[in-house]
């Protein structure tokens, strides 16, 4: 499949935690990959389970997301690669937590992470897409990311009260873009921990489609055992089991996203 020739920025947002993001996150980055992109992966969640999904020590993070917001440091300090060839990651580790306090009086505290994104240097990665994981809140990491990015993407967990907290992540969205980042658009909402045996998830899609159109993608992540083991290999499913029913779903979810932006690219 064709390049895209511009990156592309997607925040992967839910206030709600265990909705399965950063599993996303990581799944989706290595899908991407295997769609011929070359692609960036921003950990913005400073319990940095995306640095340590993808092969990441802890102790081997010398310089973070939080070097690149608080310290302003350039790219080629904290771009790290991952054991996948077209796949780089910016790491987190804890220290992100205090960025909220720190920045605050910053003027541009929302900004900063949009401004790093664009450096002058970017240009010489050639980047595909880069995917930011966001924390489990609404802080000013998460408003950060939406002012940083050209889309939000929301995995939506099929459980009860899934929909419940969707309303105040919508209006963080539409906040962001009136007073910040009026090209802001939702990429789409997908359900994850999906079983097609169970009748509640079953209605939590129905209640999604129903409430959310066309937003909610047609693929759906299913709760599959091994999407959960990968992580403690430090890789993604597709390549800890790549013929798993997990790694189809983030295969097809990355064909949709692809699809849908060489469908607008083509307008």
């Amino acid at each position: 499949m064709s390049r895209l020739g511009v990156p592309r920025i997607i925040a992967i947002a839910n206030q709600k935690g265990g909705v399965g993001k950063t599993t996303t996150a990581i799944n989706l980055a290595a899908a991407l990959v295997e769609e011929g992109m070359r692609v960036l992966l921003v950990d913005l969640d400073p319990q940095g389970n995306a640095s340590t999904g993808l092969g990441i020590e802890a102790d081997d993070r010398d310089h973070t997301t939080y070097d690149l917001l608080v310290e302003e440091a350039e790219l080629s300090e904290v771009i790290r690669q991952t054991d996948l060839e077209d796949l780089c990651i910016v790491p987190a580790t804890v220290d992100l937590s205090s960025a909220d306090i720190e920045l605050f009086s910053n003027e541009k505290r929302s900004f900063l992470l949009h401004d790093a994104l664009r450096q002058p240097a970017m240009a010489e990665y050639d980047w595909d897409y880069i995917l930011i994981d966001c924390p489990p809140s609404l802080n000013l990491l998460t408003v950060n990311a939406m002012v940083a990015a050209h889309s939000v993407l929301i995995p939506l967990q099929s459980e009860f009260f899934a929909l419940e907290g969707l309303s105040q992540l919508m209006l963080t969205i539409r906040e962001v873009r009136h007073a910040a980042n009026p090209q802001l658009r939702i990429e789409g909402v997908v359900l994850t921990m999906y079983d097609r045996r169970n009748n509640l998830s079953q209605q939590v899609e129905q209640d999604a489609r129903d409430n959310l159109g066309d937003l909610v993608f047609r693929t759906k992540i299913p709760r599959n055992v091994r999407v959960s083991e990968a992580p403690s290999y430090a890789m993604p499913v597709l390549n800890y089991d790549p013929a798993s029913l997990g790694a189809k779903a983030y295969r097809q979810l990355a064909g949709e996203i692809v699809a849908n932006h060489q469908d607008i690219a083509a307008q």
